[in-house]
Parts: structure tokens; C-alpha cells; sequence
């Protein structure tokens, strides 16, 4: 059995001692983020920002001239819209056609295996007028690249993020589209790096750090490929393009924009998702609760999303539902009491329902499975063993 390693640069930059923000339920142990000097952690800050600095009115008469310089003179698709058919995805697709009267191109990377709900709502937001491409990536490299990702960096997800950022600019080059729009800064929105507080867009080459855990896809075939994981053919595979950016001059040559639409609109997900049952015909979650959490209808496309955050858990003590909990904080649906309350009763709850599926998924053992969780548990800090036992050392109060 190869002895484990891991390529997840995010380790070196995290305080030792665990501190949790005085406002929401997260901790110091998030990437990217930082604490001022009331212990107030940068998302929640920005959250204070969004409510009583930004002028939203002059944001919203900048994309209104946005809108209006990008939009296509003879009803041709003149923006890109990444999404799944999920709550924000639907908001933003939504909000530009009807409102701003763009014409959008709405594309999915698929996931790994949609849930029954997630398909359903993917087929509701098309039947709701909108257009979609879906890339359905090569399955036996997707399943090797989730595997060589569970192992080395600690993230079987990541794969998938690497097509859902770079599918949508691959569509907008093949298209001769102009425009792409996301839908949140999920960096600055949920806690992690600030740069771009002040901006409406990223560049391609912020991607490894921000989002791939500083090593990105070729990183990953290397470090695969040396342990016996990927083949050389596999390396070879043309596929890999659609998980690649964009080259940053090809991105400037054809005069691509990439913006967030929550710099332009204060950005609710609660809201969001009202908005997507109303237009769009969004469902909720099956079985009511999504497993380690509290809500319904976040992240529930993907049956390998529960194992997403439950690695996130293992790694830096956060969870499902911590995630959860900090934004209803910040948006005034729950008090900081009642967010501690659900996170001591949920955080911790392992995602059983697709655990059989991603092992099979993934071909390997539970034993294995197990193996990997306490190589990323041991790395944290901020779990301890005690007669056998793991702990975390410091629990949200």
C-alpha cells in the first residue's frame, strides 16, 4: 500500500492555537482567512461592510452598463453562466435574462454522480427557458483524478473544481462569447482571501492558490503518476484540457471578463434559494436535512459533496454545517447562540447515505478510507489522540 503524502500547501499557513471569530462559528484554522483585533474573522467583517458601506445602487448601474455593453444586438447568447441548476446558479441565471436582459449560455461541469434531487433540478431549470451544456469529463480519468485527489491532497472533490472553473471559459472561447458571470466571491463571502473585496472579477492565475490548495491539476499527475496512480497514457489523455484554465494571454487576447454577480447584488443564499423555487422550480433537499448539517438545499447536486466537507472537518475542524451555520450568522437568520447549538449537534455527523457509492467510486478500502482521514486528521491542528481515541482539541463555545 503506497505510505501517504500530501501536496496540500494550506497546511503551512494556519495559526497553531485554534481561536473562533466572537461573531460566527468559524475558526482561525479556515484558509485564507484572517482575525482583526476584536476577533472578528474577515468574512463577518465584509458581511458588516455589505450591510452598511457598500452603495449597492451605484453596483447595480455598473452592471447595468455592463449588461449593456456585453449584450448581443441580434439575440445571439452573449454571456456564459456556470452552474448545476442549483439555487445561486438559478438566481444568477435568472437575474440576467429577465432583469438585464441578456441572453445567457448556462453550462454544467457534471458532477460525479448526481443525486436524484440534483438531476431534477438541473431538468427544472432548463424546462424554465434556459439552454445548457453539459460536460460530462472522461470517467475513468475522473475516477483516477478523484482518487490521486482523496490521497494527496485530501479532497476527492477537487477534480470537479477544476472543470467548473475552467468549463465555462473553454465554452466562452468555443462561442466567441465575451462575458462569463459566477455567481459568488466565495472567498471573500464565506471567509478566505480578501484580495478581490474590491472587485468584481479574479484572473485565471489566482486559481492553484485560491482554490486548488496551492498545487493544481499538473502537480497532481506528477505526485500520481510517481506513485503509480495515473499511467503515462494517462497523462496523455486529451481530455485534461477541459480541466485546465485558459493561458492567461489567451484569456487577454480574446478579451475575456470573467465577473461575480455578488459584487454587483448583495449576495443572500437563503434569498437565493426562495428565488430559485419561485422561477426556476428548485427542489429541496429529498429526505429533509442534509447529512452533517441542518439545511435542505445547499450543495446537494452531488453524491460526493457530503465527503467534500467531512474532509474539510478532518482537516481543520470545520464542517458542513459550520459552513452553514457562519453564513445564516452573518445574514441574521440565526443568532450566534443557536449556530454553536447546531454545530456541537451536527458537524461531526458522518456522511453515511453515498459512503458505499464512494468507495466503489473511488476503489478502495474502508480500511483505507479510514487510513486517509487520520493522515489528515494527524497533519491538523486541531485534532489530538487520547487512549486511542480522537478529539478535537478546541470546540465552538
Amino acid at each position: 500500500m503506497t505510505k501517504l503524502f500530501t501536496l496540500d500547501q494550506q497546511f503551512h499557513d494556519l495559526p497553531k492555537d485554534v481561536m473562533f471569530c466572537r461573531n460566527c462559528v468559524v475558526s482561525n484554522q479556515r484558509p485564507r482567512t484572517h482575525f482583526n483585533e476584536l476577533g472578528i474573522c474577515s468574512a463577518c467583517q465584509w458581511s458588516l461592510e455589505k450591510d452598511f458601506e457598500v452603495d449597492w445602487d451605484a453596483r447595480n448601474r455598473e452592471l447595468e452598463a455592463l449588461c449593456d455593453k456585453f449584450r448581443s444586438k441580434n439575440g445571439d447568447y452573449d454571456v456564459v453562466v456556470p452552474g448545476s441548476g442549483g439555487k445561486d446558479s438559478a438566481f444568477v441565471a435568472h437575474q440576467l435574462k429577465h432583469r438585464f436582459g441578456m441572453n445567457p449560455l448556462c453550462v454544467t461541469w457534471a458532477p460525479f454522480d448526481w443525486t436524484p434531487v440534483g438531476w431534477r433540478n438541473l431538468q427544472a431549470f432548463t424546462r424554465a427557458g434556459f439552454f445548457n451544456i453539459t460536460g460530462h469529463p472522461d470517467g475513468a480519468l475522473h475516477r483516477k483524478l478523484s482518487r490521486a485527489a482523496f490521497e494527496i491532497k485530501g479532497d476527492a472533490w477537487e477534480p470537479f473544481a477544476y472543470g467548473q472553473k475552467a468549463w465555462a471559459y473553454h465554452i466562452a472561447q468555443k462561442f466567441g462569447i465575451k462575458l462569463i458571470f459566477y455567481g459568488e466571491n466565495g472567498e471573500l463571502e464565506y471567509g478566505g482571501s480578501t484580495k478581490y473585496k474590491n472587485s468584481p472579477k479574479e484572473t485565471v492565475e489566482d486559481w492553484e492558490h485560491e482554490y486548488f490548495k496551492g498545487a493544481g491539476l499538473d502537480a497532481l499527475l506528477k505526485a500520481g503518476h510517481e506513485v503509480g496512480l495515473f499511467t503515462a497514457e494517462d497523462l496523455r489523455n486529451p481530455a485534461l484540457q477541459w480541466y485546465r484554465p485558459l493561458a492567461p494571454d489567451v484569456v487577454r487576447k480574446l478579451e475575456l471578463e470573467m465577473h461575480w454577480f455578488s459584487y454587483y447584488e448583495k449576495w443572500t443564499p437563503q434569498e437565493n434559494f426562495y428565488y430559485a423555487v419561485k422561477h426556476t422550480g428548485f427542489e429541496l433537499n429529498d429526505e429533509g436535512r442534509t447529512e452533517s448539517t441542518y439545511t435542505k438545499y445547499a450543495s446537494i447536486d452531488d453524491k460526493m459533496d457530503g465527503l467534500h466537507f467531512y474532509l474539510a472537518y478532518m482537516k481543520f475542524g470545520l464542517g458542513r454545517c459550520s459552513r452553514d451555520a457562519q453564513q445564516d450568522i452573518r445574514r441574521h437568520h440565526i443568532t450566534r447562540e443557536e449556530g454553536v447549538r447546531l454545530v456541537q449537534r451536527f458537524d461531526d455527523e458522518f456522511p453515511a447515505k453515498y459512503f458505499s457509492w464512494m468507495l466503489e467510486y473511488l476503489q478502495i478500502s474502508e480500511q483505507r478510507f479510514w487510513d486517509v482521514m487520520d493522515f489528515y486528521r494527524s497533519h491538523s491542528n486541531v485534532w489530538e489522540k487520547q487512549y486511542g481515541k480522537w478529539h478535537l482539541k478546541a470546540v465552538v463555545q
